[in-house]
């Protein structure tokens, strides 16, 4: 039987990918639209997916123009999600926004928009292609799934870690600005958060496919 993961998603029409991508590796993806008493429950992991802005609030900011509107009900679900992943030390995958709030929840902050931001708003039709590099830390969690140095990976993001919260550690980071790119938390057995989106990327690309087969090989 194929271990059940928890998809966490607030766009239905972006969640396809994410589904896709942990079938691909064997496991069964349990899809759940942020609601108030969402719990992990019997599922073996958690996914949080990409979407719109942390609420500034959660560090204690005023949101920035470039900021969008909050959405309270799936900030408040997601972290309690965070935090029943980690009591019970589950593995625990974020993508874009998922990193963003596992930083926030943790006690980090955020960039609520990139000097650089052209640079990681990369749009195109293909959502697979790599839009620049990222450097990764040499004997971190991500450097024993990539086996290398580097990865190529796309960009749709424009906001980013700030102040990191304690615990955690940065696995990757672009080279050419510094923006951190993937952080992980060592104290869990797999609680790994990557900037760009994978689920694009792993249907043709062998890289970003270990990074669900690592996930799903920790179920």
């Amino acid at each position: 039987m194929s271990a059940r993961v928890l998809v966490v998603y607030r766009e239905s029409a972006e969640v396809q990918p994410y589904a896709r991508a942990m079938e691909s590796v064997g496991a069964e993806p349990v899809l759940e639209e942020a609601r108030s008493g969402l719990t992990i429950g019997s599922c073996r992991g958690l996914l949080l997916t990409g979407g719109g802005d942390v609420d500034p609030a959660l560090y204690g900011e005023i949101a920035s123009p470039e900021t969008e509107p909050p959405d309270p009900e799936r900030d408040a679900v997601e972290a309690a999600l965070i935090d029943e992943a980690l009591a019970r030390d589950l593995p625990l995958l974020g993508i874009c926004r998922g990193m963003q709030l596992l930083n926030v929840h943790l006690g980090g902050s955020l960039v609520q928009h990139l000097p650089t931001a052209g640079r990681h708003v990369r749009r195109t039709s293909d959502r697979s292609l790599p839009a620049h590099r990222v450097v990764i830390e040499p004997g971190s969690m991500l450097a024993s799934i990539a086996h290398q140095g580097t990865w190529g990976v796309n960009s749709r993001h424009h906001q980013a870690v700030a102040r990191l919260a304690s615990g955690l550690k940065v696995c990757a980071s672009d080279p050419e600005d510094g923006t951190v790119e993937a952080i992980e938390l060592p104290a869990r057995r797999y609680v790994l958060a990557v900037q760009w989106h994978p689920e694009n990327q792993a249907s043709n690309d062998p890289e970003q496919r270990n990074l669900f087969e690592s996930f799903a090989a920790a179920l």
